[in-house]
């Protein structure tokens, strides 16, 4: 995984989690790695992989088992609450910088629709 330099890489790493979790690679009630195959996988320390643990867990994406590990909630509807909140995310993103240049509405829509058919992506 390439790290961005102006962000947290625990951040970035609970983000790559979500994602996997949202495209169905990982499933809710699914055991995470260990500390330390965590941090060999993203070759990062195990400290950066407790706070990623630690971040997960705060926003209820996952829960720690004394002695066990760490598994993900077993919420049913975890995939897609993180799809939602991802999807949200990126799109207000998107509008604000779009609003930095005083794009319209019906302007951001067409750029939007002409972009998807360049790119062949009408998912």
């Amino acid at each position: 995984m390439d790290f961005q330099a102006n962000y947290p890489i625990y951040l970035q790493i609970a983000e790559d989690i979500k994602r996997r979790i949202v495209i169905g690679e990982l499933h809710p009630g699914n055991k995470l790695p260990s500390n330390a195959e965590l941090a060999m996988a993203y070759q990062v320390n195990p400290n950066t992989v407790q706070r990623i643990y630690r971040q997960l867990e705060s926003e209820g994406i996952s829960y720690a088992k004394r002695g066990i590990g760490t598994f993900l909630t077993e919420d049913p509807t975890l995939p897609d609450r993180l799809r939602q909140e991802i999807g949200a995310q990126i799109s207000a993103k998107f509008l604000s910088q779009m609003q930095q240049y005083h794009f319209t509405k019906e302007e951001m829509l067409q750029l939007l629709d002409d972009q998807l058919q360049k790119e062949g992506n009408l998912c």
